[in-house]
């Protein structure tokens, strides 16, 4: 393969998260008084970590979420991942082709640490990371669509980001990788081709991404 490192996101690509925590999300938030429907919460805050539901409510509506809210959302979120989460079809065994192939690979996610985590357990993937593979928007100051958490791993992993492939599923996502200099494969699954246009390439399956990466 021509990549030294290819750098994963987390939710919608290795775990089927979006539709979980994106529902929930819209409810809650519908629950404060900001009325959000799952396709707003895909929309606006799909990729993105927390800080921007909070900026992007406090811009639209001049109130700020309670103070509570970070907790109360994660753990509605993380009981509903411990009892449905799967893995996205195909993931561990893109993972497998690259172990195969020498190939070394980390996790980097707009999530939480706790939150990458409960999800990687869940669908049995941590294994396959450890605890130096995996990379959250908490370790820097800005998360996606800003380049730092991808130059962050890259940086920690020890490869240049000119070397590096990044395996996305949402247009801030994307956006931080062009940033950060890095190719990118934009994965369709849930997201419109044409929202992810940006990439390097894009696919709709996992099954497809070892031959992209080839």
């Amino acid at each position: 393969m021509r990549y030294d490192l290819v750098i994963f996101d987390n939710d919608g690509v290795l775990v089927d998260s979006e539709p979980i925590s994106n529902r929930i999300l819209a409810a809650y938030l519908t629950e404060l008084g900001h009325p959000t429907t799952y396709e707003d919460s895909i929309r606006d805050y799909m990729g993105s970590a927390v800080h921007r539901i909070h900026d992007l409510v406090l811009e639209r509506s001049g109130q700020r979420l309670p103070a509570d809210f970070d907790e109360t959302f994660h753990g509605r979120v993380f009981d509903a991942f411990r009892r449905d989460l799967l893995p996205v079809p195909g993931a561990a065994e893109v993972l497998s082709t690259l172990e195969t192939e020498g190939v070394p690979y980390c996790v980097a996610s707009s999530g939480s640490h706790e939150r990458i985590r409960v999800a990687l357990r869940k669908t049995g993937l941590y294994e396959r990371f450890g605890e130096k593979r995996i990379f959250s928007s908490q370790d820097v100051g800005r998360g996606k669509p800003a380049p730092d958490l991808f130059l962050h791993a890259a940086e920690v992993m020890g490869v240049p980001p000119v070397r590096c492939a990044v395996v996305e599923d949402s247009p801030l996502g994307v956006r931080a990788a062009v940033a950060a200099g890095m190719d990118v494969y934009g994965f369709t699954a849930m997201t419109p081709g044409e929202k992810l246009s940006h990439g390097t390439a894009l696919f709709t399956s996992m099954s497809e991404l070892p031959a992209l990466l080839a």
